[in-house]
């Protein structure tokens, strides 16, 4: 993009520098380099480092930053990012769940009276026997 120091970087590029001692992140664009931050971060570690290898704006902006944080940013920025290479957003699918039988409750409570109904017949049986023997 403009002056000869920028460097334009693509997301295969960026995605090498997953790891606690060399951490770049991709946000509105940008290639930053926050590995000398990782220590810093108030959030910890892992939040940056599970937001590295893809677009991570989303996660950025979900997140309140202070003005004084987004200015930080400029001391860490190293490039901006090929936009061809980010993959685009795919629509979120929830995982098929097993449709919901309402049936479900009777089907339990037939299960229930399965057990129940033989071993009542049977106690029944028992009581009318040890009754009718002792008279």
């Amino acid at each position: 993009m403009g002056g000869g120091r920028t460097k334009v970087f693509t997301l295969a590029e960026v995605s090498q520098h997953n790891h606690a001692k060399d951490c770049w992140l991709v946000i509105h664009g940008k290639v930053y380099n926050v590995t000398k931050f990782l220590e810093d971060h108030p959030g910890g570690d892992d939040v940056l480092l599970s937001s590295t290898g893809k677009d991570a704006t989303n996660d950025f902006e979900d997140i309140a930053h202070s003005t004084s944080a987004v200015a930080m940013m400029d001391e860490f920025y190293v490039g901006d990012i090929d936009t061809s290479t980010i993959p685009n957003k795919v629509k979120y699918t929830p995982p098929k769940q097993p449709h919901y039988n309402q049936d479900k409750t009777s089907e339990f409570v037939i299960r229930i009276l399965q057990f129940l109904v033989p071993l009542f017949i049977l106690g029944l049986a028992v009581g009318i026997r040890f009754y009718t023997r002792s008279t």
